[in-house]
């Protein structure tokens, strides 16, 4: 296959043979080893006969409570071994699954349930967020008139019916689902296995990714075709230590993360065998490409939309530069200009339009907007295919290869979240005493990329803003900070200029602490120092909370990894987490410096071998 080729040139819109449905695989997976471990998690742990009857009696019960093929099903978990059964069941219902993170705030969660007009909810909650009189059942869940031994009401489905709702950020101000067929997810599988990204044998899977993103689909999934899986909680993602201890102890043989959940495993990881790493949700930056080529590490670089059923293209991270690989089986790619011709001088930037049997059937219940994504695909042989216009831009090099370049609009992707600036925008517009919002993405210190919100108003204080966007809000929309200014800058056109919004200022995060601030000299001033530096603001008290300073994940990475340069110290990523406040840490750090220097950090390790 030619990388992304010309229309002249494109590939077929489907794989040389249908692939087979999931449910198909998994019960030949159940038939061929029973006693083999399906899935593993903090909870307890499933072989696949025990996932089999498990999903069965899940299935037959939200029959029983009227879900038919084609309906939606709630799944409101958490990361236990409850979420693949209430997945499976689902499907096995003959429903589509629409994910209601439970960490979501609850105003978020009752409108996507609303919006997606459930038939049926699976939580552990006795009351979810959800609309009254739709049915709420436990994933334990027997049928109530039979054993859990009977047959489920046989619901294969067809590649046209839905297999997922999953919703994503909404420049108009409100999420928006996207509605995925179950062929495309079944050829997802197949292509994948057809590049090799998928080994042969059955491999042991570590399942990242939140439920409520689309990468996770690419990763639960591996069940279907017998592979294990290793379903990670949130207490194991949150501490990187411990998670690199999770992937030795249970051998896992592949894992899916962002560029940015790399940088905090890197460490952990150095000295083990690094598990084959499937890198998407955001671009490789290029000093992580070079890390991992220079390393030898067994490494894949996977591009696509939600629209486009997780992934369209894959490379190995090998060679100089990032990019963006070869199209998989079935995905027509083109760069097209912006009267749909294709770009095909060397280095010109066009945008890409992915076709094929992977796209989604659109946003429901949106049909303008489903028409204005899902457009007429005018170079395919058959008449009424569509092409999906991705917003991504994208230049092909000298070599050959299509980098990424950008986005023709404002939509941004932050540790792995995508998000639409406008969904925030609206939301912030609409607390009271905002008169005007915008927001940004602000750049604290290099690679440290923030959301930046700006309001205009009288009497409006940032932190009780902040506050209230964390009750509606999920945690990766709410910006780090909010300026308050007397207007927005705007364009000739009178547009906000969103170019000529100020960097934040540092009072903007949280109320001014009344402490004294830490002592001159010592542990105590370079700790601030340090928490100054990468928050980029120009004062800390000790009752200061790093994440309320604008402070994540990637940040506190950075604080740790310059206090063990600083102070040789043997200091954990969750030293910081776990710390109240900068008194708290500064505690920890003075513990770490008692216990002595750090010991040296081995290279990474490439796994040559998959564990069977």
């Amino acid at each position: 296959m030619t990388s992304y080729a010309e229309p002249s040139s494109s590939t077929p819109d489907s794989a040389p043979h249908p692939a087979a449905d999931l449910l198909s695989r998994l019960r030949a997976a159940v038939r061929a080893h029973p006693a083999r471990p399906a899935v593993h998690a903090v909870d307890g742990s499933l072989d696949f006969a025990a996932l089999d009857r498990r999903t069965t009696a899940l299935a037959r019960a939200l029959q029983e409570h009227g879900v038919r093929r084609g309906d939606r099903v709630g799944i409101h978990l958490t990361r236990t071994a409850d979420l693949p059964v209430a997945l499976l069941a689902a499907w096995r219902a003959g429903a589509a699954y629409v994910p209601l993170d439970p960490a979501y705030p609850a105003e978020r969660i009752a409108f996507m349930a609303a919006d997606a007009r459930l038939a049926a909810v699976v939580s552990t909650d006795a009351a979810p967020p959800v609309p009254d009189g739709v049915p709420v059942l436990r994933p334990d869940t027997a049928p109530a008139d039979r054993g859990t031994d009977g047959p489920v009401t046989a619901c294969t489905p067809h590649p046209l019916d839905s297999a997922y709702v999953i919703y994503t950020s909404g420049s108009t101000g409100r999420p928006k689902g996207v509605e995925v067929p179950h062929g495309a997810v079944a050829d997802l599988a197949a292509a994948l296995e057809a590049t090799g990204a998928y080994r042969p044998e059955p491999g042991v899977v570590a399942w990242n990714a939140s439920v409520s993103f689309d990468a996770s689909v690419q990763q639960w999934i591996r069940v279907c075709r017998g592979d294990t899986l290793v379903v990670i909680d949130d207490v194991h993602r949150a501490e990187p230590a411990r998670l690199a201890r999770l992937l030795a102890e249970r051998n896992v043989t592949d894992l899916d993360l962002t560029p940015s959940h790399w940088q905090l495993l890197r460490e952990p990881l150095a000295g083990a065998r690094v598990p084959r790493l499937f890198m998407g949700g955001e671009p490789v930056p290029a000093r992580t490409w070079r890390e991992l080529a220079e390393g030898g590490i067994d490494a894949l670089n996977l591009y696509g939309p939600t629209e486009c059923t997780v992934d369209a293209s894959t490379t190995s991270i090998t060679g100089p530069a990032p990019h963006l690989g070869e199209p998989l089986p079935g995905v027509r790619a083109h760069l097209l200009d912006d009267r749909l011709a294709p770009v095909t001088v060397v280095g010109a930037v066009g945008e890409l339009y992915l076709a094929g049997p992977g796209l989604a059937h659109g946003y429901p219940g949106h049909p303008g907007l489903t028409a204005g994504r899902f457009v007429a695909d005018p170079f395919a042989p058959e008449p009424g295919a569509r092409m999906y216009r991705t917003g991504d831009l994208a230049r092909r090099t000298a070599e050959g290869l299509l980098e990424y370049v950008g986005r023709v609009d404002r939509q941004v992707k932050l540790r792995g979240f995508r998000i639409e600036p406008g969904e925030v925008e609206h939301a912030l517009g609409a607390l009271v005493g905002v008169t005007a919002a915008a927001v940004t993405v602000h750049e604290a210190a290099p690679g440290d990329h923030r959301l930046a919100g700006y309001v205009t108003g009288a009497a409006v204080r940032p932190a009780d803003l902040l506050a209230e966007l964390r009750r509606t809000l999920p945690a990766h929309l709410v910006p780090s900070t909010v300026t308050v200014l007397d207007a927005l800058p705007l364009t000739p056109n009178g547009k906000v200029d969103h170019r000529s919004l100020p960097a934040p200022a540092a009072d903007d995060v949280a109320p001014e602490a009344a402490a004294e601030p830490p002592a001159a000299g010592g542990v105590d001033e370079q700790v601030a120092e340090v928490w100054r530096t990468v928050l980029g603001v120009p004062s800390v008290a000790p009752t200061d909370d790093f994440l309320s300073l604008g402070g994540h994940s990637l940040t506190a990475l950075r604080v740790v990894h310059l206090l063990r340069r600083k102070l040789n110290v043997e200091l954990q990523l969750r030293h910081l987490l776990d710390a109240a406040d900068l008194a708290g840490f500064t505690a920890a750090v003075r513990r770490a410096a008692e216990a002595g220097p750090a010991t040296a950090r081995p290279a990474l390790t490439a796994r040559r071998a998959a564990v069977r």
